[in-house]
């Protein structure tokens, strides 16, 4: 099994380095990977060896199932010590939701629109402060914030603030905020 996943992603990253500023569709790379776990060995070509390679949450021009390799010189990949269980507890815990900025995964972005939305694991206290991979020190962090963020922590809005905020908002504004409490809470609004 291990020689099928070094040979697809071997395939992947000579067919990406050959088709440098093309873009190319997820069947195109399907079909060179030569297997249906393709979409992995990509993300094993992003996260393990730092290959840049975008998609339509990193470039609105890009349309779902697109990628692009605009240069050959991957940048510095890091050794992830949070398992893809950890990850995926945090960012179902945090709603998919930026805990700085409130920015949705996948959703257009609110400061850089032209972006979708593409969240990470942040450390709230980072490990270079002494901060730990423990779920209680871990936050879904957009790509936009991690950028900025520095070590910096923002503190959360208290109720007080956010029904001030919800009470100057639009009445259209109020009703989207209730449909998507109702569809993010949907077992609470049958309780009431």
């Amino acid at each position: 099994m291990a020689r099928t996943q070094t040979g697809s992603r071997a395939k992947l990253r000579t067919h990406f380095l050959e088709n440098i500023g093309k873009v190319m569709t997820s069947d195109e790379l399907r079909k060179v990977a030569g297997t249906s776990e393709w979409a992995r060995r990509v993300r094993e070509l992003r996260d393990e060896e730092g290959y840049q390679i975008l998609t339509n949450h990193d470039r609105a021009e890009l349309k779902i199932g697109e990628y692009l390799l605009e240069n050959d010189k991957p940048q510095p990949a890091f050794e992830r010590s949070i398992s893809k269980e950890t990850r995926a507890y945090v960012l179902d815990r945090n709603g998919f939701t930026c805990q700085m900025c409130g920015a949705v995964a996948g959703e257009p972005h609110p400061y850089d629109p032209t972006k979708k939305t593409r969240l990470h694991i942040g450390h709230i206290i980072d490990k270079s402060m002494g901060g730990t991979d423990d779920p209680s020190n871990l936050r879904a962090i957009c790509s936009v914030c991690n950028e900025g963020a520095s070590n910096v922590t923002l503190t959360r809005p208290d109720l007080q603030k956010l029904l001030i905020q919800v009470r100057r908002a639009t009445i259209a504004d109020q009703l989207e905020l209730l449909n998507w409490l109702a569809k993010k809470f949907p077992q609470k609004i049958k309780e009431l």
